[in-house]
């Protein structure tokens, strides 16, 4: 007796059962297929028109677009002969058409914003200390983890550079930490030769520097060797206004603060601390134990006027100049607190980094001056030195303030990350996001406050009808060891404070193919700026729901109509079946 109801327990689990099409799939299909059973190319592009508000897959609903998805999908679905007999689809497969999302996915795959603007108009996939494999303190450096982020889309590569122990080469490094390290020409290659394999963009590598003026001069002719005609650099010493991603395709620009700038700030500050500790090393430090002067000096870092005096040029040797000449965004640190350093300069162009916390503490303070700073200069906001493990902070409250590089550690993972995933999903993922044209208006009385209580703009309607593929991604007891699993959705919006919401659907017990047939509804204030975020779950009495896919796409991206919405991993890797069938409206 016992092994029979064993054998019942294991045939309920394993059984998978097909859903059938939801309602709105059937009667989309009643009506375009004209109450036919077969929808022919004609009709699918009617309903692509007119259901999907959908410009055809190319941008414009021809009917040859519609003619190659029925090919596309008859092939996939049934076996090559029949193609011949028939050209048309049934509910079946065009149910099985929206929900593939290599057919029609939630978003378009291609880059479809103006170019052409100076780079400081753009939001730029930024990664922090792109060299650890791991956790901050402890982990190997190495090239692999550039790598995998210039393979996902990021365009601003992260490296520390340190004397080697000899003194007479360049490391890459987590200074005053156990991180093992790599050689920067060995970074520099993999550079190199993987910039643009996912985005023909500029890659940008923002360099940390902590070398002598020999070794500095080394680096000029390391850059100049590796890169060669990639490498871009100004011709005059400093910029009025960076140029366009469009015209800086396949280049590789260097950012970082101009050598003398160094040396004037190592001999100023050594009375206090040694001032080689760079922005990031107050390692374990809370902000509440930093002095404000601390605060300014180590979070910061602009070029102030003063600090390009002739004066100083004088004691440049010519390795130095070379390194200098290569410098395309010069950063430094301010001379005075952060009103200073967010001060506009008619004649040239800065960067300012600004720690995640200094950033919170500059938007409380001085919201309106740090938009303006980040209209014409490039802000950079990095992760506080207690982020060990690699984690990362709210990428959202940078992106509100204007600030184009909030740099993240792609070597963690969590929600944050999912939110910076998400956010580089737009733009066909090339890296570079324009920023909405109010974070760029310039008249004074019409620069963006985040602060201020906005009125809602658009609606955006959102309806999870079911999902897929979990019993083919994962193994049959991963959920539950005698059941199949009770999954439920967390659907929300990512965005400005007010528009930040998570709602969920009820749990669907015991099915691999849940349908919930269930709407929800956003009202948003900045929906230029909004994420949505969408996650499912696993529902377990006993412990810690089980995670079963999670996905972040931006709002204004979204395409109208029922769309198949591909679901990753935590790390962000995308699941090879699992999917999410979903509607979505603006009202």
């Amino acid at each position: 007796m016992g092994s029979y109801r064993m054998c019942m327990c294991f045939t309920r689990k394993f059984r998978v059962t097909e859903a059938e099409p939801p309602r709105d799939v059937k009667e989309a299909f009643n009506k375009y297929a004209e109450g036919g059973t077969h929808m022919t190319a004609e009709q699918l592009q009617r309903f692509l028109l007119e259901f999907q508000a959908d410009g055809g897959v190319g941008g414009g609903a021809a009917e040859s677009d519609a003619e190659r998805i029925v090919e596309q999908v008859l092939q996939k679905r049934h076996h090559i002969a029949k193609l011949i007999s028939r050209r048309t689809l049934t509910l079946d497969d065009f149910h099985h058409y929206l929900f593939s999302p290599d057919l029609n996915p939630p978003i378009r795959d291609q880059v479809h914003q103006d170019m052409t603007a100076p780079l400081s108009h753009y939001y730029i996939y930024t990664g922090h200390n792109s060299y650890l494999t791991g956790n901050q303190l402890s982990s190997d450096c190495s090239d692999v983890p550039i790598i995998k982020a210039l393979k996902r889309g990021v365009r601003v590569v992260e490296l520390d550079i340190w004397p080697n122990s000899t003194k007479d080469n360049v490391h890459v490094l987590h200074g005053r930490t156990l991180t093992t390290p790599v050689e920067l020409s060995k970074c520099l290659k993999s550079i190199q030769e993987h910039a643009f394999s996912e985005s023909p963009y500029p890659v940008i590598i923002t360099l940390e520097d902590h070398l002598t003026p020999a070794l500095q001069a080394k680096v000029a002719q390391m850059l100049i060797q590796t890169f060669g005609e990639m490498l871009f650099y100004p011709e005059s010493d400093c910029l009025k206004e960076l140029p366009s991603p469009e015209e800086l395709k396949y280049r590789i620009i260097i950012s970082t603060k101009p050598p003398e700038e160094y040396r004037k700030a190592k001999t100023s500050n050594e009375k206090e601390h040694d001032s080689h500790k760079s922005e990031e090393d107050l390692w374990g430090k809370e902000p509440s134990e930093l002095t404000e002067e601390h605060e300014d000096d180590d979070t910061s870092d602009s070029d102030s006027s003063e600090d390009n005096s002739h004066s100083n040029r004088g004691s440049f040797s010519s390795g130095e100049h070379e390194y200098k000449r290569l410098i395309t965004i010069h950063a430094g640190k301010p001379k005075g607190g952060l009103k200073e350093a967010l001060k506009v300069e008619l004649d040239k162009v800065r960067r300012l980094s600004l720690s995640e916390q200094a950033l919170e503490k500059a938007a409380e303070s001085h919201g309106t001056d740090v938009v303006r700073f980040t209209q014409k200069n490039i802000l950079r906001v990095y992760p506080k030195g207690t982020r060990f493990n690699s984690s990362n902070y709210k990428p959202l409250i940078g992106w509100m303030h204007g600030a184009q590089m909030v740099a993240f550690n792609m070597q963690g993972y969590g929600r944050s990350l999912w939110l910076m995933h998400g956010m580089f999903r737009a733009n066909g993922g090339c890296g570079y996001v324009k920023k909405p044209d109010f974070i760029m208006n310039e008249s004074d009385n019409q620069i963006f406050d985040p602060k201020a209580k906005l009125p809602v703009k658009k609606t955006l309607k959102v309806k999870v009808y079911m999902g897929d593929g979990w019993h083919l991604d994962f193994k049959q007891t991963h959920f539950d060891l005698y059941s199949p699993p009770d999954f439920y959705t967390r659907v929300g919006i990512a965005g400005v404070p007010a528009d930040e919401i998570m709602k969920k659907t009820k749990k669907k017990e015991d099915d691999w193919t849940p349908v919930w047939e269930e709407e929800f509804t956003f009202p948003l204030r900045v929906p230029e700026l909004a994420l949505l975020r969408v996650e499912v779950h696993e529902y377990d009495m006993s412990e810690k729901d089980d995670f079963g896919g999670q996905t972040c796409l931006p709002v204004s991206e979204l395409r109208q109509g029922i769309r198949a919405v591909p679901l990753f991993d935590r790390k962000g890797t995308k699941y090879n079946s699992v999917r999410l069938l979903m509607q979505f409206e603006f009202i």
